[in-house]
């Protein structure tokens, strides 16, 4: 299958990618894929309002984040390789776009019609991101977690997100911008993971006020 077979959008193209890296001789290897994101994202449950999102969230990190020891690269990039070999250059071309996916926390800076303008917290570059559908509902000035796709000329959604009530925005905007300023080692990931868990304990426990839960301050490194 190439990627023009997998139809003409990314979230097309994005599910058979996940249908050839899934297969049932990478079972073990899934499994040990989502025993590691659980762990840095937060464990979901059947009755967790994020179960479906955090899912594709798991699914697309194991496509395109994680190395896997069978493949000795990420999925998406072994999938461009052989599409490269088998197929050629012009059929290999819309799975190169998996192979340099952007998960991260993004600022909402403008909402307008059909599009997005989202800033990732720290390299401060803004993209134009097309549809609207994982935001709706959120403002300008919030802050959510993303994984956008270069598609066609345009970036996109992939089916994945991470959600973040607006109170807890002005914390996690100031975390990022601390961590920047003191040119914290720890990858960007690292705090979109630390968010994601935070996200889930505001579902769960609803009687404590959200800027407690996403009060950064107690968790540093001392």
């Amino acid at each position: 299958m190439t990627a023009a077979d997998a139809g003409a959008s990314p979230h097309a193209a994005l599910e058979a990618l996940i249908a050839w890296a899934t297969s049932d001789e990478r079972k073990d290897d899934l499994l040990k894929g989502k025993a590691e994101y659980f762990q840095r994202t937060g464990e979901v449950f059947d009755d967790d309002r994020q179960l479906e999102a955090r899912m594709a969230g798991f699914l697309e990190f194991f496509v395109c984040d994680r190395v896997s020891p069978q493949l000795g690269t990420t999925p998406a990039v072994a999938r461009y390789a052989l599409a490269l070999k088998d197929e050629g250059p012009e059929q290999a071309r819309g799975w190169h776009a998996f192979t340099s996916t952007l998960r991260a926390l993004f600022e909402v800076r403008a909402i307008g019609a059909g599009t997005v303008r989202l800033r990732e917290l720290f390299s401060q570059v803004d993209y134009e991101v097309a549809e609207r559908r994982h935001i709706v509902g959120l403002q300008v000035g919030d802050v959510l977690e993303a994984r956008i796709i270069a598609w066609a000329g345009q970036y996109h959604f992939s089916g994945s997100w991470c959600w973040h009530p607006h109170e807890a925005a002005p914390s996690i905007v100031a975390e990022a911008n601390r961590r920047l300023k003191e040119q914290d080692q720890r990858p960007p990931a690292d705090l979109a993971d630390d968010c994601a868990q935070r996200s889930l304990k505001v579902d769960r426990y609803r009687q404590i006020p959200v800027e407690r839960i996403y009060e950064f301050a107690a968790a540093r490194p001392r």
